[in-house]
This record gives C-alpha cells, sequence and structure tokens, in this order.
C-alpha cells in the first residue's frame, strides 16, 4: 500500500483495537505509523466487521468496510505543470477515494476522458481505467455470484496512478525538455552560435 501521507509505498502493519458492538456491526480501529523516515505519521482506519475472538481479544473477522479517518484523504497533489482544470480535479478524485472509491473512479475517469486522445504505452492501463469507471457508472452483475460488482479502493487508486503517469507525459516531460533547451539555446546564443534546430526560441 501507498502512504496516504507521503505516497511511498510501505508494508501495512495495522494494530488493532476494538470499540464495540452496535445495530449496525462491530467497530474497530487499525493505526499505523508510516515507516518512511521522512514521514513517520500516524495512519488511523475506522474498521465495521463480524465481532470474533481471537484468544482473549475482540477482532473483527471479517472487516467488511474501511473508513479512512487520518489523513481525511490520500495526500495526491498533481504537479505544477498540470493546468488548474485537470489538477483540481485529479485533486478531488483524491480526497473521496477512501471515502468513496465509486465516486473517485468516476471523476478519474471524467479528468482521463478530458486529457486523452493516444498514447500508446499506457494504452493498457487506460483499457483498465475505462473498465473500472463502467463499474462505477453502471450496475455490472458477476456471472459467479450475480451480486452487483463495485469498485474497489485499489482499483480507484490504479486510476489516480493512470492520471499520474498521463499528468508527467502530457505536462512535466515537456515543460523540462523546454527548460534544458532554453537553456542550451541561451548557451548557444551567448558563443553566438544558433539555437536549436526547432526551437522555439
Amino acid at each position: 500500500m501507498k502512504c496516504p501521507h507521503c505516497l511511498v509505498e510501505v508494508l501495512p502493519a495495522f494494530a488493532f483495537d476494538y470499540i464495540g458492538l452496535d445495530k449496525d456491526g462491530g467497530w474497530g480501529v487499525e493505526y499505523m505509523k508510516c515507516p518512511n523516515h521522512d514521514c513517520q505519521r500516524l495512519i488511523i482506519m475506522l474498521a465495521e466487521g463480524q465481532p470474533a475472538k481471537w484468544g482473549t481479544q475482540e477482532v473483527l473477522r471479517p472487516i467488511r468496510s474501511r473508513w479512512l479517518m487520518r489523513p481525511r484523504g490520500a495526500n495526491r497533489p498533481a504537479p505544477p505543470e498540470v493546468p488548474k482544470p485537470f489538477a483540481d480535479e485529479y485533486h478531488e478524485a483524491g480526497l473521496v477515494l477512501a471515502d468513496s472509491p465509486k465516486a473517485s473512479a468516476a471523476l478519474a475517469r471524467r479528468t482521463l476522458q478530458r486529457l486523452l486522445r493516444e498514447i500508446a504505452h499506457l494504452a493498457e492501463q487506460i483499457d483498465g481505467v475505462r473498465n473500472i469507471g463502467n463499474f462505477s457508472a453502471h450496475p455490472i452483475k458477476s456471472h459467479v455470484t450475480g451480486e452487483i460488482v463495485d469498485v474497489g479502493p485499489g482499483e480507484a487508486e490504479w486510476n489516480l496512478d493512470t492520471l499520474e503517469g498521463l499528468f508527467d507525459f502530457y505536462f512535466v516531460l515537456p515543460a523540462r525538455i523546454k527548460a534544458r533547451r532554453d537553456a542550451l539555446d541561451q548557451k548557444l546564443k551567448d558563443t553566438g552560435k544558433p539555437p536549436m534546430k526547432g526551437a522555439s526560441s
């Protein structure tokens, strides 16, 4: 899993405290500190499930639902090169990920539709985003269980990862290339040489 604070991939090692039972189910808190030396922030989730005994401890087996309580949303800012309309929608998709993977997937798909025309090396991931978006937009039944197939948090996170890759391709990389080209052109100009062929400056 990625730490929702620092986005570094970490091994989940949650401790658990049982809270109690009410008419909606059993409740508990899962928590861990991010092991990334530069982060060290607490990740806290509210969990709901079936109360059970594990030795002398009360646990939830299975856990049916989890809600990220700290932080309230994934810290996934878009790179500064990304235009505001894309960045805002992407940021919103990250904020609602923990509370509603379905809403996050729908927002990510809408952002993708605005961004994409054709890009070959991400085609497989993009097709995954399309399928995940379909789960959020249309009720689709499993042929195995007959139940409605919903969007999972990991699938919705895949959408955001794909958008990060596209932001990098469309906005971040071109900005870096332009900065390097401008620096080289300035150096050429200072030595009395013409700019690079095809350079805009």
